[in-house]
């Protein structure tokens, strides 16, 4: 058994053992259930078809196919926990395409912030097992962050829908505040179109883009539906309507953004900042603090993570608490998670349902120099 194969074992000993059932979905995943979790991935994806014409791709992550396979199941909506470890595939620049990940997933838990933190914990007690060392925070750099924080301060400011997507798509991608309030749609002239849709509504605007599209004979492209091409420009249409972003927003947004440190302080902080922009932002700082207390009831000292307002995590569907941990001195993260409890009616669900989760790198955690 080789050295990684090892490290893979001992951490799904450690999760299963912790009650999180092994799940291991097919290789092969519809394309389709990939639409939600942002062009970044869904520009890594390795893609085929069959005979039917139905889109495959080989898995590139575990999250969504776990919770594809949750919800096909009678136990849909009940409290349910799963880990998994095995290969994953995506199109990586000069890196190989094919790596395992190990991780786990948790469904239907009311108590989110209790299960904020034991995903968190059980993570990073499942990268020191896969060296057989005891863990050491202090050798690990943890970063934690809030999406639903950030939106929250979207809607408290009264932005209209149109700029809080394209602001929080925009900073998901790593854009500056200053770009993402820039005119234009990737700097290309759509003025023509724009002026078509204007004031259009959704079901003619997808009429329309599905009636341009097959006239040029050209498929959608980077796994974007027709519909979602037409939201983006109707979206573009609203902004080019006129839009007004006041200075003042910009200001919040910018102060907003710029809180980081010790998570304590970082909660005085934005607490300061709502009370100063006469913002309600009470209930998700509430959830923020009480996940601090969680968090030192799993045995982790809160004042060793670093809290980041701009950490909102890399993936389109993350909605809640965020969280990265890297080894000193490394580039890209051993482990990875946060809470999407949006994607489950995204893919189906009938109802509501929290879901959080984490991924450990098993390739990284070999790299790097130092136990956690």
């Amino acid at each position: 058994m080789s050295f990684a194969d090892q490290r893979a074992e001992r951490i799904i000993a450690l999760l299963t053992g912790a009650g999180y059932a092994r799940c291991e979905p097919p290789i092969l995943q519809p394309t389709s259930i990939f639409f939600d979790s942002g062009e970044e991935l869904r520009g890594q994806l390795y893609l085929t078809s069959d005979l039917s014409g139905a889109d495959y791709c080989l898995r590139p992550e575990y999250t969504i196919p776990v919770l594809a396979a949750y919800l096909a199941t009678e136990r849909a909506g009940e409290s349910a926990r799963f880990s998994y470890c095995g290969p994953v595939f995506r199109f990586l620049p000069g890196r190989p395409s094919e790596f395992t990940q190990a991780g786990i997933e948790s469904f239907g838990r009311p108590d989110r912030e209790a299960a904020d933190a034991e995903i968190l914990a059980l993570a990073l007690k499942a990268a020191s097992a896969a060296k057989q060392r005891q863990a050491a925070p202090s050798r690990l750099i943890v970063r934690i962050g809030d999406a639903g924080l950030f939106s929250r301060l979207l809607e408290a400011l009264d932005i209209t829908p149109q700029w809080r997507r394209r602001i929080a798509r925009g900073h998901d991608q790593g854009k500056s505040l200053d770009m993402n309030l820039r005119p234009g749609l990737n700097g290309a002239d759509h003025s023509g179109v724009l002026d078509v849709l204007e004031g259009a509504g959704k079901q003619g605007a997808r009429a329309l883009v599905e009636d341009l599209l097959s006239i040029a004979g050209v498929a959608p492209a980077g796994g974007r539906s027709p519909a979602e091409i037409a939201d983006r420009f109707l979206e573009q249409a609203a902004l080019k309507a006129g839009s007004g972003f006041s200075a003042e927003k910009r200001a919040v947004i910018e102060q907003f953004l710029g809180v980081e440190g010790d998570p304590d302080t970082a909660s005085a902080q934005l607490r300061a900042l709502a009370a100063g922009a006469n913002l309600d932002l009470s209930a998700v700082l509430d959830s923020f603090d009480k996940r601090l207390g969680s968090i030192a009831m799993q045995g982790l000292d809160a004042a060793r993570l670093h809290f980041s307002a701009r950490f909102t995590g890399n993936l389109d569907y993350y909605t809640g608490f965020v969280f990265e941990a890297h080894e000193h001195g490394a580039g890209e993260p051993l482990i990875g998670g946060g809470r999407y409890d949006q994607l489950p009616q995204s893919l189906g669900a009938k109802q509501p349902i929290p879901a959080i989760g984490a991924a450990i790198w098993i390739g990284r955690l070999g790299r790097a120099g130092a136990a956690p």
